[in-house]
Protein backbone atom coordinates (compact mmCIF):
# COMPACT_ATOMS: atom_id res chain seq x y z
CA UNK A 1 0.00 0.00 0.00
CA UNK A 2 1.63 3.06 -0.85
CA UNK A 3 0.83 6.65 1.47
CA UNK A 4 1.22 10.09 0.34
CA UNK A 5 2.01 12.48 2.80
CA UNK A 6 0.94 16.51 2.33
CA UNK A 7 2.76 18.85 4.66
CA UNK A 8 1.65 22.74 4.66
CA UNK A 9 4.71 22.80 6.40
CA UNK A 10 6.90 21.54 4.10
CA UNK A 11 5.34 23.20 1.28
CA UNK A 12 5.36 26.80 2.77
CA UNK A 13 9.00 25.94 3.34
CA UNK A 14 9.93 25.30 0.18
CA UNK A 15 7.94 28.44 -1.16
CA UNK A 16 10.01 30.46 1.17
CA UNK A 17 13.45 28.97 -0.13
CA UNK A 18 11.98 29.60 -4.01
CA UNK A 19 11.76 33.55 -3.56
CA UNK A 20 14.58 33.32 -1.36
CA UNK A 21 16.82 32.07 -3.87
CA UNK A 22 15.32 34.57 -6.61
CA UNK A 23 15.75 37.42 -4.09
CA UNK A 24 19.67 36.14 -4.29
CA UNK A 25 19.97 35.95 -7.30
CA UNK A 26 18.91 39.23 -8.16
CA UNK A 27 20.73 40.93 -5.47
CA UNK A 28 23.84 38.57 -6.57
CA UNK A 29 23.55 40.49 -10.39
CA UNK A 30 22.90 43.76 -8.80
CA UNK A 31 26.05 42.74 -7.03
CA UNK A 32 28.08 41.84 -10.28
CA UNK A 33 26.97 44.26 -12.41
CA UNK A 34 26.48 47.61 -9.76
CA UNK A 35 23.92 48.41 -11.07
CA UNK A 36 20.55 48.03 -9.36
CA UNK A 37 18.13 49.59 -12.14
CA UNK A 38 19.14 47.94 -15.80
CA UNK A 39 16.55 48.03 -17.62
CA UNK A 40 12.76 50.32 -17.37
CA UNK A 41 11.39 46.50 -16.18
CA UNK A 42 13.11 47.34 -12.88
CA UNK A 43 11.91 50.37 -12.15
CA UNK A 44 10.22 52.67 -14.97
CA UNK A 45 10.35 56.12 -13.52
CA UNK A 46 14.18 56.21 -12.33
CA UNK A 47 15.03 54.10 -15.48
CA UNK A 48 13.62 56.92 -17.80
CA UNK A 49 14.82 59.65 -15.08
CA UNK A 50 18.79 58.35 -16.04
CA UNK A 51 18.33 57.70 -19.56
CA UNK A 52 17.76 61.55 -19.81
CA UNK A 53 20.60 62.17 -17.46
CA UNK A 54 23.07 60.03 -19.37
CA UNK A 55 21.78 61.93 -22.94
CA UNK A 56 22.27 65.29 -21.20
CA UNK A 57 25.77 63.91 -20.12
CA UNK A 58 26.82 62.49 -23.77
CA UNK A 59 26.13 66.14 -25.14
CA UNK A 60 27.70 67.84 -22.15
CA UNK A 61 30.81 65.51 -23.43
CA UNK A 62 30.73 66.84 -26.88
CA UNK A 63 30.85 69.92 -25.45
CA UNK A 64 33.54 69.65 -23.08
CA UNK A 65 35.61 67.98 -25.78
CA UNK A 66 35.16 71.52 -28.01
CA UNK A 67 36.01 73.61 -25.13
CA UNK A 68 39.07 71.74 -24.80
CA UNK A 69 40.27 72.07 -28.88
CA UNK A 70 39.56 75.67 -28.64
CA UNK A 71 41.23 76.42 -24.98
CA UNK A 72 44.17 74.74 -27.20
CA UNK A 73 44.57 77.26 -29.88
CA UNK A 74 43.90 80.12 -27.73
CA UNK A 75 46.71 78.74 -25.27
CA UNK A 76 49.15 78.22 -28.19
CA UNK A 77 48.01 81.61 -29.91
CA UNK A 78 48.33 83.29 -26.67
CA UNK A 79 51.81 81.74 -25.52
CA UNK A 80 53.14 83.21 -28.86
CA UNK A 81 52.10 86.39 -28.35
CA UNK A 82 53.50 86.44 -24.58
CA UNK A 83 56.72 85.32 -26.34
CA UNK A 84 56.29 88.22 -28.93
CA UNK A 85 56.24 90.84 -26.11
CA UNK A 86 59.19 89.83 -24.78
CA UNK A 87 61.22 89.96 -28.12
CA UNK A 88 59.98 93.20 -28.67
CA UNK A 89 60.96 94.15 -25.72
CA UNK A 90 64.27 93.34 -26.15
CA UNK A 91 64.45 95.46 -29.81
CA UNK A 92 63.28 98.22 -27.48
CA UNK A 93 66.02 97.94 -25.27
CA UNK A 94 68.63 97.44 -28.13
CA UNK A 95 67.55 100.44 -29.59
CA UNK A 96 67.82 102.50 -26.51
CA UNK A 97 71.40 100.98 -26.44
CA UNK A 98 72.22 102.01 -29.81
CA UNK A 99 71.89 105.83 -28.77
CA UNK A 100 74.69 105.12 -26.43
CA UNK A 101 77.71 106.19 -29.02
CA UNK A 102 80.07 104.09 -27.16
CA UNK A 103 77.76 101.08 -28.49
CA UNK A 104 79.03 99.03 -31.35
CA UNK A 105 75.81 99.59 -33.56
CA UNK A 106 76.90 96.87 -36.05
CA UNK A 107 77.15 94.36 -32.99
CA UNK A 108 73.63 95.60 -31.59
CA UNK A 109 72.37 95.42 -35.20
CA UNK A 110 73.74 91.51 -35.14
CA UNK A 111 71.78 91.11 -32.12
CA UNK A 112 68.26 93.24 -33.53
CA UNK A 113 68.31 91.02 -36.29
CA UNK A 114 68.30 87.87 -34.07
CA UNK A 115 65.50 88.87 -31.98
CA UNK A 116 63.87 90.13 -35.88
CA UNK A 117 64.24 86.46 -36.95
CA UNK A 118 62.80 84.85 -33.74
CA UNK A 119 59.93 86.97 -34.45
CA UNK A 120 59.29 85.35 -37.65
CA UNK A 121 59.58 81.83 -36.91
CA UNK A 122 57.74 82.31 -33.65
CA UNK A 123 54.44 83.52 -35.83
CA UNK A 124 54.63 81.33 -38.41
CA UNK A 125 55.27 78.44 -35.84
CA UNK A 126 52.24 79.14 -34.48
CA UNK A 127 49.88 76.34 -35.32
CA UNK A 128 47.07 74.34 -33.34
CA UNK A 129 44.95 72.06 -35.85
CA UNK A 130 46.16 73.75 -39.01
CA UNK A 131 45.65 77.13 -37.82
CA UNK A 132 47.67 79.44 -37.47
CA UNK A 133 45.60 82.79 -35.84
CA UNK A 134 49.02 85.15 -36.38
CA UNK A 135 49.89 84.53 -39.79
CA UNK A 136 48.40 84.82 -43.03
CA UNK A 137 48.98 84.11 -46.43
CA UNK A 138 45.11 83.94 -47.48
CA UNK A 139 43.87 86.75 -50.42
CA UNK A 140 41.12 87.04 -47.90
CA UNK A 141 41.29 87.11 -44.05
CA UNK A 142 38.03 85.80 -41.76
CA UNK A 143 36.25 88.61 -39.88
CA UNK A 144 36.74 86.63 -36.55
CA UNK A 145 38.29 83.66 -35.38
CA UNK A 146 35.99 81.91 -33.04
CA UNK A 147 36.08 78.71 -31.09
CA UNK A 148 33.34 76.94 -28.58
CA UNK A 149 33.04 78.65 -25.87
CA UNK A 150 29.77 77.39 -23.76
CA UNK A 151 26.38 76.11 -24.46
CA UNK A 152 22.80 77.16 -24.28
CA UNK A 153 19.58 75.17 -23.61
CA UNK A 154 16.97 75.17 -26.21
CA UNK A 155 13.33 75.21 -25.26
CA UNK A 156 12.96 71.62 -25.53
CA UNK A 157 16.13 70.74 -23.59
CA UNK A 158 18.61 70.48 -26.19
CA UNK A 159 22.52 71.80 -25.61
CA UNK A 160 23.69 74.58 -28.12
CA UNK A 161 27.27 75.24 -28.42
CA UNK A 162 27.67 78.95 -28.03
CA UNK A 163 30.93 80.80 -29.82
CA UNK A 164 33.17 83.39 -28.15
CA UNK A 165 35.37 85.38 -31.26
CA UNK A 166 37.78 87.66 -31.71
CA UNK A 167 38.44 89.49 -34.38
CA UNK A 168 41.13 88.53 -37.16
CA UNK A 169 42.04 91.95 -37.66
CA UNK A 170 44.23 92.58 -34.49
CA UNK A 171 45.56 88.91 -34.56
CA UNK A 172 47.17 88.93 -37.74
CA UNK A 173 51.14 89.29 -37.10
CA UNK A 174 52.75 88.36 -40.45
CA UNK A 175 50.85 88.78 -44.09
CA UNK A 176 52.41 87.76 -46.59
CA UNK A 177 49.62 88.97 -49.40
CA UNK A 178 49.28 92.28 -48.13
CA UNK A 179 52.09 93.54 -45.76
CA UNK A 180 49.37 95.99 -44.24
CA UNK A 181 47.47 93.90 -42.56
CA UNK A 182 50.12 92.48 -40.19
CA UNK A 183 51.18 94.32 -36.81
CA UNK A 184 54.76 93.14 -37.61
CA UNK A 185 54.75 93.68 -41.42
CA UNK A 186 52.85 96.99 -41.80
CA UNK A 187 54.54 100.83 -42.56
CA UNK A 188 53.95 102.84 -38.47
CA UNK A 189 54.09 106.46 -38.25
CA UNK A 190 56.25 106.96 -35.56
CA UNK A 191 53.72 110.18 -34.86
CA UNK A 192 57.37 112.63 -34.87
CA UNK A 193 56.55 114.77 -37.47
CA UNK A 194 59.62 113.48 -39.98
CA UNK A 195 57.94 111.65 -42.60
CA UNK A 196 59.77 108.44 -42.12
CA UNK A 197 58.27 104.76 -41.72
CA UNK A 198 59.40 101.73 -40.62
CA UNK A 199 57.97 98.36 -40.17
CA UNK A 200 59.70 95.17 -38.09
CA UNK A 201 60.01 92.31 -40.78
CA UNK A 202 59.89 91.99 -44.64
CA UNK A 203 58.06 89.00 -45.04
CA UNK A 204 58.37 89.68 -48.71
CA UNK A 205 54.45 90.37 -49.13
CA UNK A 206 52.59 90.46 -52.61
CA UNK A 207 51.77 93.86 -51.33
CA UNK A 208 55.12 94.92 -49.44
CA UNK A 209 55.42 97.99 -47.07
CA UNK A 210 56.61 100.82 -48.53
CA UNK A 211 59.36 102.05 -45.35
CA UNK A 212 62.12 100.76 -44.05
CA UNK A 213 63.07 97.94 -42.00
CA UNK A 214 64.28 98.49 -38.90
CA UNK A 215 67.96 98.18 -38.54
CA UNK A 216 71.02 99.79 -37.21
CA UNK A 217 74.08 101.07 -39.03
CA UNK A 218 76.65 103.89 -38.14
CA UNK A 219 74.93 106.33 -40.47
CA UNK A 220 71.90 105.82 -38.34
CA UNK A 221 70.94 109.38 -36.99
CA UNK A 222 69.81 110.42 -33.74
CA UNK A 223 65.91 111.29 -35.60
CA UNK A 224 66.13 107.87 -37.18
CA UNK A 225 66.74 106.53 -33.49
CA UNK A 226 63.61 108.34 -32.17
CA UNK A 227 61.23 107.08 -35.03
CA UNK A 228 62.22 103.43 -34.66
CA UNK A 229 61.69 103.73 -30.79
CA UNK A 230 58.67 105.34 -31.20
CA UNK A 231 56.99 102.19 -34.21
CA UNK A 232 58.84 99.96 -31.73
CA UNK A 233 56.39 100.99 -28.66
CA UNK A 234 53.34 101.17 -31.29
CA UNK A 235 54.07 98.24 -31.85
CA UNK A 236 54.86 96.58 -28.08
CA UNK A 237 51.41 98.36 -27.72
CA UNK A 238 49.42 96.75 -30.07
CA UNK A 239 51.01 93.36 -28.60
CA UNK A 240 49.62 94.06 -25.50
CA UNK A 241 46.06 94.92 -26.29
CA UNK A 242 45.89 91.74 -28.85
CA UNK A 243 47.04 89.41 -25.69
CA UNK A 244 45.01 91.31 -23.11
CA UNK A 245 42.10 90.31 -25.20
CA UNK A 246 43.69 86.82 -25.95
CA UNK A 247 43.66 86.19 -21.79
CA UNK A 248 39.99 87.34 -21.45
CA UNK A 249 38.98 84.85 -24.01
CA UNK A 250 41.27 82.25 -22.55
CA UNK A 251 39.48 83.16 -19.05
CA UNK A 252 36.27 82.53 -20.34
CA UNK A 253 37.11 78.70 -22.18
CA UNK A 254 38.38 77.88 -19.00
CA UNK A 255 35.67 78.74 -16.75
CA UNK A 256 32.85 77.66 -18.98
CA UNK A 257 35.48 74.12 -19.21
CA UNK A 258 35.16 73.79 -15.03
CA UNK A 259 31.55 74.67 -15.14
CA UNK A 260 30.75 71.91 -17.81
CA UNK A 261 33.19 69.17 -15.86
CA UNK A 262 31.31 70.08 -12.60
CA UNK A 263 28.21 69.53 -14.41
CA UNK A 264 29.07 66.10 -15.79
CA UNK A 265 29.85 65.09 -12.44
CA UNK A 266 26.49 66.22 -11.29
CA UNK A 267 24.87 64.28 -13.57
CA UNK A 268 27.24 61.19 -13.23
CA UNK A 269 26.60 61.38 -9.10
CA UNK A 270 22.64 61.91 -10.17
CA UNK A 271 22.31 59.01 -12.14
CA UNK A 272 24.55 57.01 -9.33
CA UNK A 273 21.79 57.65 -6.84
CA UNK A 274 19.29 56.48 -9.38
CA UNK A 275 19.98 53.50 -10.67
CA UNK A 276 23.28 52.20 -9.00
CA UNK A 277 23.55 49.44 -6.98
CA UNK A 278 24.58 50.28 -3.49
CA UNK A 279 27.13 47.84 -2.10
CA UNK A 280 27.56 48.13 1.34
CA UNK A 281 23.58 47.62 1.42
CA UNK A 282 23.34 45.02 -1.23
CA UNK A 283 26.02 42.76 0.90
CA UNK A 284 24.05 43.23 3.90
CA UNK A 285 21.31 41.74 2.02
CA UNK A 286 23.00 39.18 0.41
CA UNK A 287 24.28 38.13 4.07
CA UNK A 288 20.27 38.37 5.77
CA UNK A 289 19.34 35.73 2.87
CA UNK A 290 22.07 33.76 2.58
CA UNK A 291 20.94 33.27 6.29
CA UNK A 292 17.62 32.45 5.73
CA UNK A 293 18.17 30.51 3.06
CA UNK A 294 19.84 28.04 5.74
CA UNK A 295 17.37 28.50 8.21
CA UNK A 296 14.69 27.44 5.41
CA UNK A 297 17.06 24.21 4.59
CA UNK A 298 17.27 23.26 7.92
CA UNK A 299 13.39 23.34 8.43
CA UNK A 300 12.82 21.19 5.21
CA UNK A 301 15.82 18.58 6.77
CA UNK A 302 13.74 18.49 9.75
CA UNK A 303 10.71 18.13 8.01
CA UNK A 304 11.75 15.49 5.57
CA UNK A 305 13.13 13.58 8.83
CA UNK A 306 10.02 14.27 10.34
CA UNK A 307 7.67 12.62 7.22
CA UNK A 308 10.17 9.26 6.70
CA UNK A 309 9.47 8.91 10.57
CA UNK A 310 6.17 8.60 9.87
CA UNK A 311 6.74 6.28 7.16
CA UNK A 312 8.39 3.61 8.85
CA UNK A 313 5.69 3.68 11.88
CA UNK A 314 3.28 3.39 8.88
CA UNK A 315 5.03 0.27 6.93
Amino acid sequence: MAYTIQDPAALTALNIMRGLGKDSDKIQQQISSELRIQTAADDATYWSYAQTLRTDGSSLKTIDDALGLGAAKVDTTYTTMDSLIDLVSNIKATLVSAADPANDRDKLNTTLQQYLSQLQSGVTGTSFSGENWLYNNNSVIPDTRSVIGGYIRGANGQFYPQNISFPSSSLVMIDTRDASKGLLTKDIDPGTGSGNQYFLLNANSTTPATGSQISLSDSTTPQNLADMQAVVEKVLSGLNTTAAGLGIMKNQVDARSDYVNKMMDSLDTTVGALVDTDMDEASTRQTAIQAQLNIATEAMNILNNSAGNILILLE
